[in-house]
């Protein structure tokens, strides 16, 4: 009995780690279609929202790197190029031609002031092509902003 139990208990581990491995395999497979971005749209910024009510750039201390829990700063303008304070700032991304999110859910902790914000718990578990998003709420209206980064 306690030999039919082991079994069991190994078959069903086996299968589970086999299903999480395929799953993993069938998003590399399938994600890999994704058309990587042109080299000019690849950087810390800045970058322009995508209806173009918003201007950001990144502001790291030190150059982004995978494997490595960051805080990140961004500075953000509007059209007209004025500093925007009061907005309200998701972080999202990942990485398109893996087919999975960031690693870790990196958020806004502090305004700076002058229309900067600083970002923590930023984390890129492993090198290659990372989509960073950040969708901006204030008071002229909302819209999203996308990095390309290549770590």
């Amino acid at each position: 009995m306690k030999i039919r139990n082991a079994f069991a208990i190994a078959l069903t581990v086996t299968a589970a780690i086999g299903a999480t491995s395929c799953a993993h395999v069938m998003m590399m497979v399938h994600g890999k279609n994704v058309p990587r971005p042109a080299v000019s749209e690849f950087g810390i910024g800045p970058r322009t929202s995508a209806t173009h009510q918003f201007t950001a750039t990144l502001q790291p201390d030190q150059p982004l790197r995978p494997r490595r829990l960051q805080t990140v700063r961004v500075a953000i303008t509007d059209a007209a190029g004025h500093p925007v304070d009061d907005a309200t700032i998701q972080v999202d991304g990942g990485m398109p031609q893996h087919g999975h999110g960031l690693p870790t859910r990196p958020r806004v902790t502090r305004a700076l002031g002058d229309g900067r914000y600083e970002i923590e718990g930023v984390r890129f578990n492993m090198g290659g092509w990372w989509e960073f998003k950040l969708a901006i709420a204030a008071p002229a209206g909302s819209d999203v902003i996308t990095f390309n980064l290549d770590l």
